[in-house]
């Protein structure tokens, strides 16, 4: 038994993207993005905003961004074709626990699953379960930052876990039991800073505790930039969907969905798809920008033993192990 699951990192829908999203939830990705979501069984991102149209900025440390799409984003999502969001991030109490609990349901009454915020720790905490052909695939949505979101007693917020300081008992026994009651394990972590162009050691280690703890797939999230595969980790997604400014140098700007064919034992394929974040629209990568991002991926993952194969025309990056 196989999947195939496609798989994004930050999705922000807000502000720029909000106004897209209420003037034609279709546009935000192009025809060719949505039929490379389409062909995956699975598909999980991380949404970096919360969707409501209630709430006020909760700003405990003086943060410099608050992300709120509308309720029609929630329905932008499942139209795409996305099974699971995880909103282990720190955008998810953006606009308050108000908005966290409008977030929940309108993505639950979409149809779109949710790990990694709550309205109770345990909430925060539980994994979702996914099936699809003959495969019961758990999903587990934690964040190393910022430790305010946490959710606590009698208030909402993220699953946190301080991956700095080791990867907590909890999280690893939470691992191996879902590894012991289900097919395959996919744990998704937002850990680290922004803006970097490699795993820090830290992260790493986290994941190779996550894999030794049963982790079919380790797929993370936060550097807005794709970084390199070593094995089942895909250590950063990369962007999905915004409006932000543009780094020249990281380039920012251009991003992956990846493809992996999952099973049990672990990943057997690995495909990524090049992609065009323009203001408020993703696209395919063509030309230069293509080629851009193939070079960027193959010094990645050169730097873990890990080959990348060109595909034929705009077809998708093979990671080769």
């Amino acid at each position: 038994m196989s999947v195939t699951l496609a798989l994004a990192g930050d999705t922000m829908l807000g502000r720029g993207v909000a106004e897209r999203v209420a003037a034609d939830p279709r546009g935000l990705f192009s025809g060719e993005v949505r039929e490379a979501v389409a062909g995956a069984d699975l598909a999980v991102l991380n949404l970096e905003c919360c969707v409501s149209d209630r709430g006020r900025r909760w700003d405990p440390a003086h943060k410099a961004f608050h992300f709120r799409a509308p309720p029609a984003a929630a329905d932008a999502l499942a139209g795409l074709g996305v099974d699971c969001v995880t909103l282990a991030n720190n955008h998810a109490l953006d606009y308050g626990p108000d908005a966290l609990s409008d977030t929940l349901g309108h993505l639950a009454a979409a149809g779109v699953r949710t790990v990694g915020a709550g309205r109770t720790p345990q909430e925060a905490r539980a994994p979702a379960v996914l099936e699809a052909g003959g495969l019961r695939l758990a999903v587990l949505g934690v964040t190393d930052h910022p430790a305010d979101f946490a959710a606590a007693p009698g208030r909402p917020g993220v699953a946190h876990a301080d991956l700095e300081n080791g990867v907590p008992a909890w999280l690893l026994d939470l691992v191996r039991d879902l590894r012991a009651s289900c097919d395959a394990v996919l744990v998704t972590p937002h850990w680290g800073p922004n803006m970097t162009s490699e795993p820090l050691p830290y992260v790493r280690r986290a994941a190779a505790a996550f894999v030794e703890a049963g982790a079919t797939l380790v797929a993370g999230h936060s550097a807005h930039v794709f970084h390199g595969v070593a094995g089942p980790v895909l250590f950063d997604l990369g962007d999905f969907i915004d409006d932000y400014a543009v780094n020249g140098f990281l380039r920012n700007d251009l991003g992956l969905l990846f493809r992996v064919t999952l099973d049990a034992r672990g990943p057997s394929g690995i495909e990524a798809v090049p992609l065009r974040l323009d203001y408020a629209r993703t696209r395919l990568a063509v030309g230069a920008d293509r080629a851009w991002i193939e070079g960027r991926l193959t010094d990645a993952c050169a730097a873990f033993g890990t080959r990348v194969a060109a595909g034929a025309g705009n077809g998708p990056l093979t990671i080769v192990p």
